[in-house]
């Protein structure tokens, strides 16, 4: 394993640490089995438990920079949630194993979970965004030969992604601010009908 490698996902995790001071910060390995070690093999995702900065828990992928980057920028990933659930780790390292696995996931994107977010919620697709729950204090992560782009994992209704492939992201958006959609409530409405 690289020292690079290493080094980045130190340095995500110092990152993340710092900006959620005053918060829990635990760092879960995450294997994500034989066929994708392989693609993501140092992966952890940082469980971030309620504080100053907000009551909901926040999931962060460090790993992903390195088998991913390019002229020393790459990304990794946060998702926010209204618990602490191991099914929120596995998402994380889903959208990893997804990013580094040839997908190449950049902001603007989307990626089908293939289930509801939990059981009953109406949301099967991530939508990659920027980090609007925490700013560009968590987005951009130095690391070791260049920087990291954090961004938000946000889980959406089927419903939401085919109007933004009809009207774009950025309409989507304004739906959502429009609707003050509460992105910890994984049953809420969707905000297109």
């Amino acid at each position: 394993m690289s020292t690079t490698r290493v080094s980045a996902v130190e340095a995500v995790e110092a990152h993340v640490r710092a900006f959620f001071e005053g918060h829990s910060v635990e760092g879960v390995d995450y294997d994500l089995g034989p066929e994708r070690r392989a693609v993501v093999p140092r992966l952890r995702v940082l469980v971030v438990g309620p504080g100053p900065r907000g009551d909901g828990w926040a999931y962060v992928t460090a790993g992903c920079w390195a088998p991913a980057e390019k002229e020393g920028h790459g990304l990794e990933f946060v998702m926010t949630a209204h618990v602490r659930d191991q099914r929120f780790v596995e998402l994380m390292a889903m959208t990893a194993s997804y990013h580094c696995g040839g997908h190449r996931l950049g902001l603007e994107h989307s990626l089908p979970i293939g289930e509801p977010w939990v059981p009953g919620s109406a949301c099967d697709h991530l939508l990659i965004s920027l980090p609007y729950l925490h700013g560009l204090d968590l987005e951009h992560c130095p690391v070791p030969g260049g920087h990291a782009r954090i961004l938000w994992t946000l889980p959406v209704t089927p419903a939401e992604i085919e109007f933004r492939r009809r009207h774009g992201h950025e309409a989507l958006e304004q739906l959502f601010d429009e609707a003050e959609v509460n992105p910890l409530d994984p049953f809420r409405a969707s905000v297109v009908a």
